[in-house]
């Protein structure tokens, strides 16, 4: 297969056969059309063997266990397991005085937030303390971050809230306690089984601006239940939706009776205290502590003021009693079989990959921050081992907090050992302390939340995508008003189906583009990017932005004809040549099923009717080997299947009578 090109042409576009796509001829004049052989058939077996490892193992997990012996193996199978076996023997004293300094940090701003968190879940406060002793003290043996901090967090306590509250009414505390525990246990076996199968990368489905807009309403959503405690509401008098309207109806019909003047004093006054420390540790890193602290310290002093005024006798809430002592066991609890057991499963999956996906980011973004690497199938396999254990000693679902993991990272953490030390003040705070906490008022633990979930609004993310992706920006709303005017779970729904609506969308309706030469190069691009890149005479280019699949087979053929048809038009209008040659770049084109195969057959006889060449330009192995096995090739002819474009033009522009450029 080769052409010749006439010396005006050659003269008038400057050196088309420069770079790597054709070669000179022996007579160091002509150019020469490289031939595009038949690839070698691919062996089947290694092929699918090739996909699954691809799939399931990209990142190579085995790579260090080839040529070692069966101890070494051994070795590095429980460090693999257990990754703190691996890190600990360079553990030196100055990391520990990192940790410790982190883990009291940290652990002052969690025991204030566990309490409240428990309460968004409608359980008692000291399950919220459990969940930030005994899955901390679990990860940081299985978990690869080292910055991550672990415990309950304010969206996946609404959630787990939300959705058992509809099947238990929380008024039954025994049997609503089964469930939540029930659904952490699933919700462990879930993150458990993605991970041990590999299979991480399904979580990566739910697009970024879906998370975006799920965060920023829950968020809402959140501070607008901690109104209840803010303004002294009664529970009894305070509705048990989540939505803004069902919200702001119940306190609105309250304020003339349900609202306690000393409980707003309290909220208001350390809300704004806990705002301002927040925003003097945003404007000044060096005083990160300063809000990590302000939580305790708050809940110090108000309970302290309502301990000596008795505020409490005035109708200001207080938390009343939280039970003493460690984790009682609840493996008994469970409920393994009856009506709840598919209840609890589905409320488990569901919160699990919630908990799952907030864990994998903010161990990412960390990891990333300091330059180490963390493996998300051994996350998941951590987290949902800590998961199940907790289940199984009164704790649920836990994951990591992103505002504990800065607070942490901030305060020089170095390994996981910065859980080790929180979980142990969390035991020491459960034998020693919870009685201390019996007059700390409810509207405290509503300022914490409030003060806490402020930075879920995330209006930079948000304005960011409007500018990039205006269907990422409706995903986002979407997600947004679906938490904030319907539930969590809608929210959380719509954010799902946003998300794969994209997939579908990018998949059926897939991009192509005209390309032009760009001048004095034998370089072809998109004429939208490059307004001054030149069609060729009597030739259209068009490239395909995607794999070619029965989703979207038609569309492409559709969409290849309807530039013809554009181009016919503005040949005809300007008297311009008829188009004799359509070329398909295919560069892009990692792959094509039968479906696609038969569109570019519809698309070849659509063409010949109109007496138009087909030529194909630079396929892949892979579609080139399927074209071939289809006989594809025996169709359109070897000779219209190109390495390049450049040499398809080469090929076809001396047949053209007139070359000057539109």
């Amino acid at each position: 297969m080769s052409g010749r090109v006439n010396d005006d042409f050659i003269k008038k576009e400057g050196d088309i056969t420069s770079g790597p796509p054709s070669g000179r001829h022996p007579s160091g004049r002509l150019p020469y059309i490289h031939k595009v052989g038949k690839p070698p058939k691919q062996n089947l077996v290694k092929e699918i063997a090739t996909t699954v490892k691809e799939t399931f193992f990209s990142d190579d997990p085995f790579r260090s266990f080839k040529d070692q012996p069966k101890s070494k193996q051994f070795v590095l199978g429980v460090e693999a397991i257990f990754p703190i076996f691996n890190w600990a023997r360079g553990y030196t004293l100055t990391k520990f005085r990192g940790d410790l300094i982190a883990g009291l940090t940290i652990a002052s701003l969690c025991i204030p937030q566990d309490i409240g968190y428990a309460k968004l879940a409608n359980l008692p406060a000291q399950n919220g303390l459990y969940s930030s002793f005994v899955p901390p003290l679990v990860y940081a043996f299985m978990g690869s971050s080292r910055d991550i901090a672990i415990g309950p967090v304010a969206v996946v306590s609404l959630l787990l809230g939300d959705l058992l509250q509809n099947e238990i009414d929380p008024k039954n505390v025994v049997p609503y306690q089964r469930l939540a525990f029930t659904a952490t246990f699933f919700a462990g076996v879930t993150q458990l089984a993605l991970g041990f199968f590999r299979l991480g990368f399904l979580i990566d489905f739910l697009s970024h601006a879906a998370i975006v807009g799920f965060m920023g309403g829950a968020a809402i959503t959140i501070a607008l239940q901690q109104l209840k405690g803010l303004l002294g509401i009664k529970t009894s008098q305070f509705t048990k939706k989540t939505d803004i309207v069902h919200v702001l109806r119940s306190v609105f019909h309250t304020a003339h009776h349900g609202w306690n003047w000393q409980t707003i004093v309290i909220g208001v006054s350390f809300l704004a205290f806990l705002l301002l420390t927040k925003y003097i540790g945003k404007r000044n890193k060096k005083y990160f502590w300063v809000p990590a602290i302000a939580p305790m310290i708050s809940v110090i002093v108000s309970t302290f003021c309502v301990y000596i005024t008795r505020a409490d006798k005035d109708g200001v809430a207080i938390v009343s009693h939280i039970k003493k002592g460690i984790n009682p066991s609840s493996a008994g609890d469970l409920f393994l079989t009856g009506e709840y057991l598919g209840k609890a499963f589905r409320i488990g999956v569901v919160a699990g990959i919630i908990a799952l996906t907030e864990a994998i980011a903010i161990g990412r973004t960390f990891a990333a921050m300091k330059d180490y690497k963390i493996d998300g199938n051994k996350e998941m396999v951590a987290l949902g081992s800590m998961n199940i254990i907790g289940s199984l000693t009164s704790c649920y679902v836990a994951t990591g907090s992103f505002s504990r993991s800065a607070v942490n990272y901030m305060a020089g953490c170095h390994t996981a050992v910065s859980n080790i030390i929180m979980a142990s003040v969390v035991f020491l705070t459960l034998e020693l302390i919870t009685p201390l906490f019996k007059y700390t008022p409810n509207a405290i633990l509503a300022s914490i939340i409030i003060a806490a979930v402020v930075g879920l609004l995330d209006f930079e993310a948000a304005i960011l995508l409007w500018k990039i992706d205006k269907f990422d920006f409706a995903a986002c709303m979407g997600a947004f008003f679906g938490v904030v005017f319907v539930s969590v779970e809608i929210g959380l729904l719509i954010a799902v189906a946003l998300s794969f609506a994209k997939i579908l969308l990018q998949v059926t309706r897939p991009r192509t583009a005209l390309l032009g030469k760009i001048s004095r190069t034998n370089v072809y691009r998109n004429i939208q990017q490059y307004p001054d890149a030149k069609q060729i005479p009597r030739i259209l280019i068009v490239r395909i932005d995607s794999a070619i699949y029965f989703s979207n087979s038609n569309y492409i053929k559709e969409r290849i004809l309807r530039w013809l048809d554009d181009e016919e038009e503005r040949i005809e209008e300007h008297g311009l040549p008829k188009i004799e040659h359509l070329i398909v770049e295919m560069s892009p084109v990692t792959d094509i099923d039968t479906s696609g195969i038969h569109a570019l057959e519809e698309l070849y006889r659509s063409l010949q009717k109109k007496e138009i060449q087909l030529a194909l330009a630079n396929p892949g192995t892979i579609v080139l080997e399927k074209l071939y096995e289809a006989k594809y090739s025996d169709l359109i002819g070897d000779s219209n299947i190109f390495l390049s474009v450049s040499d398809a033009v080469l090929t076809y522009a001396p047949k053209t009578s007139n070359i000057e450029e539109p």
